[in-house]
């Protein structure tokens, strides 16, 4: 499990992040946070393998969060998510320099989230496959720095498709735990079955979802559908 600290002063935005974390498979939020002081203290006592970090904060700044963790010398920095209102550029730069490893700007649902938790996810998973003695060749390293950006959909997707009912489907799958089914898909989405059918063959076709065929005993296999990382 990914332990997560989610870092926000308004209670209720932290409340519902958190939420939104325990969505997501392979996450657990060991605690909230509302000031500079709280989430290092948090660091200190509840170990986060990553951090929600909002950036107005009523003590300082969540990036005065990253730099003090950054210079302190005793155990590892947690990986740390930007969860920001703050748009400023210099902001972003500094976020980036400090090694956040995303940065989200407010508001936002539950699917946008979801994904680039996915994808940290996945990202955690590549790293472990590899191994601390790896050596990596120029497309492994391309994965790793690319792996906390989901895939994103088509803007101009082929004729017959709408690119918002393309992104809800695209969302639909980043958010399941695992595979799903046309009519699943379509529950997720409250399209037809026959219209997530069609989506999502469109997103196999363009190399982001996976084709998958589940064998039961009898009859033909089922058709299911995985986001590829």
């Amino acid at each position: 499990m990914i332990r997560t600290l989610v870092v926000d002063d308004d209670f209720r935005v932290s409340h519902i992040h958190s939420e939104y974390v325990s969505r997501v498979q392979g996450f657990k939020v060991v605690g909230e946070a509302a000031t500079v002081a709280d989430a290092l203290e948090a660091v200190r006592t509840l170990h986060p393998d990553l951090l929600l970090l909002d950036i107005f904060l009523p003590d300082g700044s969540g990036l005065d969060v990253l730099r003090r963790l950054t210079g302190d010398e005793g155990g590892s920095r947690p990986d740390a998510f930007m969860i920001t209102a703050d748009r400023d550029i210099e902001s972003v730069r500094t976020a980036m320099k400090l090694g956040a490893v995303g940065y989200l700007v407010k508001p936002f649902g539950s699917p946008d989230l979801c994904g680039r938790l996915t994808a940290y996810r996945e990202l955690q998973h590549r790293v472990h496959a590899l191994g601390p003695a790896a050596e990596t060749e120029q497309a492994d390293v391309d994965a790793l720095f690319s792996a906390t950006r989901p895939p994103a959909v088509p803007r101009v997707p082929a004729k017959g498709h709408s690119a918002p009912t393309l992104t809800l489907v695209h969302q639909a799958l980043l958010s399941a735990r695992g595979p799903v089914s046309a009519a699943e898909a379509a529950e997720l989405t409250g399209v037809s079955r026959a219209t997530a059918q069609r989506y999502l063959s469109y997103l196999v076709k363009e190399g982001m979802v996976r084709l998958e065929l589940r064998y039961g005993t009898t009859g033909r296999p089922e058709h299911r559908y995985r986001i590829v990382t």
